[in-house]
């Protein structure tokens, strides 16, 4: 029998309500969810989140993720966050890194 993972509270979305309750076992479980394997780009974009939310305790727009994978990879690597999650930042990213769900986005 399959161990289940302890969640922390969520929202209706799925979002957690305290991003303090994040970890990486939690961010492999929301990935499954997703049906994402976390590859290292995914964590590097994870790590990255998690970073700027614990300096200015809000998710990154999306324009700062890009413009951290681009200074990591290239110019070329500008679509790569919708290739990384393809159902949207928003929708994909900000709940795999542990984000509450960003008010009033259309960057999804």
């Amino acid at each position: 029998m399959d161990e289940m993972v302890q969640l922390p509270a969520v929202d209706a979305e799925g979002y957690l309500v305290d991003p303090q309750d994040w970890s990486d076992e939690l961010a492999v479980e929301f990935a499954g969810q997703e049906n994402i394997p976390l590859t290292d780009n995914h964590w590097d974009v994870i790590r990255f989140m998690r970073e700027y939310y614990e300096e200015h305790q809000v998710a990154p727009d999306a324009r700062y993720v890009i413009k951290h994978l681009a200074q990591r990879l290239g110019a070329e690597s500008r679509n790569k966050l919708f290739e990384l999650f393809p159902y949207g930042y928003v929708k994909q990213a900000c709940r795999i890194a542990g984000m509450k769900r960003p008010r009033g986005w259309s960057t999804g």
